[in-house]
C-alpha cells in the first residue's frame, strides 16, 4: 500500500518541479530580453565609435567595425568577394578583371593558378569584411574636443557640488530626523513641496541675482547653490537616519557626547549606503548637466564641462557619426564605472530609504 501512495504522489511532485522550472526559465529569458532591449544602444554606440566613415556610407556594412578584405599579390592590391560557384559553394575569391557580364577572379589560396571567370555582373556579389575597430576616432576626438579640459572642469564641478551637496542635505536631514523642532512638520513639508517648483520658473530671477553680482562666467553660480541642501537628497537622508535607533544616540550622549559628536560618529558609519546613493545621484547629475552651465558658462568655453562641450562638437563633425558616437562615448564611461562599482550600496541605500521606523 505504501509503494503504491508513492507512485501516486510522484508523477504529481514531477509535474510541480517542472512547471517551477518552466516558469524560473521564463522569467530568466524574459528578464534576459528586456536586459538586452535596454543595453543594445549602448552596443550600437560601442560599434558605431569603432567604425570608420567609409563603412558608415558603405552598402552592405556589416553592423560591427569592420574594413573590407583585400589581397595583395605581385604589388597589386585586389578586392575580395563572396563569389557563389556551379556546384553551390561560396567561396572568397580576389576580383582581378572586371566586367559587365563577366568577371575574373583569383584564388586566394593558389594565386598562381590560372584566373576563374565568373559569368554575371560582380556588382551583385557582397563584399568579405575584417573585424578592424577604428580606434583613432578616439584619439581624434581626445585633441579636437580638448578632452582634457573638459574632463577637468567636469570633474571639478561634480566633486565640489558633491561635497556641498552632502555636508549641506546631512546637516539638515539629522535636524529634521533627531531635532525637535518647533513646526518641524511644516518645514519639511515646505521643503519636499520644492521637488514640484519647476526650474523654469526660478531660471529669471535667479539669473538676474547672479548678474547682478557678477557670478555670470564663473563657477560659482553652479556649485554655491549646492551648499544649501536640496529636497530630494535632504528627503533621502532624513528617512535613513530614522531607521538608525534613537537608543544610540542616547548611549552616545551618556557617554558625554555631543549632537556633532553623534552625528560624525555615530549616524554616519551606519549611513554609508545612503550617503553613497545621493553621491552617485548628485555626481551622475552634475556629470550630465546642460543647462546650468550652458548659461552661466557661455561665454566661457575654457570653464564648460563635457555636457556643453558635446554640444559645440556634434554640430561641426555631424557628418561623421563615428566622431560623435565616440565623444558621447568618452562622456559616458566614468558614471558608468561609478555606478557599477557602487551599485551595491547604491540599491542598498534607495531600499531602506524607503523604510520608516
Amino acid at each position: 500500500m505504501q509503494i503504491s501512495k508513492i507512485s501516486q504522489k510522484r508523477p504529481s511532485y514531477l509535474r510541480r518541479k517542472w512547471k517551477e522550472i518552466l516558469a524560473t526559465s521564463g522569467l530568466t529569458l524574459f528578464a534576459a530580453v528586456i536586459v538586452i532591449m535596454f543595453l543594445s544602444p549602448f552596443v550600437h554606440m560601442i560599434f558605431t565609435s569603432l567604425k570608420t566613415t567609409d563603412q558608415m556610407t558603405e552598402q552592405g556594412a556589416p553592423v560591427w567595425p569592420a574594413k573590407p578584405e583585400s589581397f595583395t599579390y605581385q604589388g597589386e592590391t585586389y578586392d575580395v568577394f563572396n563569389v557563389p560557384m556551379p556546384d553551390g559553394s561560396t567561396r572568397s575569391l580576389a576580383l582581378v578583371k572586371k566586367g559587365r557580364e563577366a568577371s575574373q577572379f583569383m584564388d586566394i589560396a593558389n594565386p598562381g593558378a590560372a584566373p576563374i571567370e565568373w559569368v554575371g555582373s560582380w556588382r551583385t556579389l557582397k563584399r568579405t569584411w575584417a573585424f578592424s575597430p577604428s580606434w583613432s576616432n578616439f584619439i581624434e576626438v581626445w585633441t579636437k574636443l580638448d578632452y582634457p579640459r573638459l574632463f577637468f572642469n567636469t570633474v571639478a564641478l561634480a566633486v565640489i557640488s558633491t561635497v556641498g551637496t552632502l555636508i549641506s542635505c546631512i546637516l539638515v536631514a539629522y535636524g529634521f530626523a533627531r531635532f525637535r523642532i518647533p513646526g518641524k512638520g511644516l518645514l519639511f513639508t515646505l521643503l519636499i513641496s520644492t521637488i514640484f517648483l519647476p526650474t523654469a520658473v526660478t531660471l529669471v530671477p535667479t539669473y538676474t541675482f547672479f548678474a547682478k553680482i557678477g557670478w555670470i562666467g564663473t563657477w560659482l553660480p553652479l556649485l554655491v547653490p549646492t551648499f544649501f541642501a536640496n529636497a530630494y537628497d535632504v528627503f533621502l537622508l532624513r528617512q535613513y537616519f530614522l531607521t538608525i535607533p534613537r537608543e544610540m544616540d542616547e548611549a552616545a550622549m551618556m557617554d558625554g557626547a555631543g549632537p556633532f559628536r553623534t552625528l560624525v560618529s555615530i549616524i554616519l558609519p551606519q549611513s554609508m549606503p545612503v550617503i553613497i546613493a545621493v553621491s552617485i545621484f548628485h555626481i551622475v547629475w552634475a556629470w550630465n548637466d546642460f543647462f546650468g552651465p550652458l548659461i552661466y558658462l557661455s561665454t566661457r568655453p575654457e570653464l564648460q564641462p563635457i555636457a556643453v562641450g558635446l554640444s559645440r562638437f556634434n554640430p561641426i563633425h555631424s557628418t561623421r557619426p563615428p566622431l560623435v558616437q565616440a565623444a558621447s562615448l568618452m562622456s559616458l564611461i566614468i558614471p558608468v564605472i561609478i555606478f557599477l562599482f557602487c551599485q551595491r550600496f547604491f540599491i542598498q541605500g534607495v531600499v531602506i530609504t524607503g523604510v520608516e521606523k
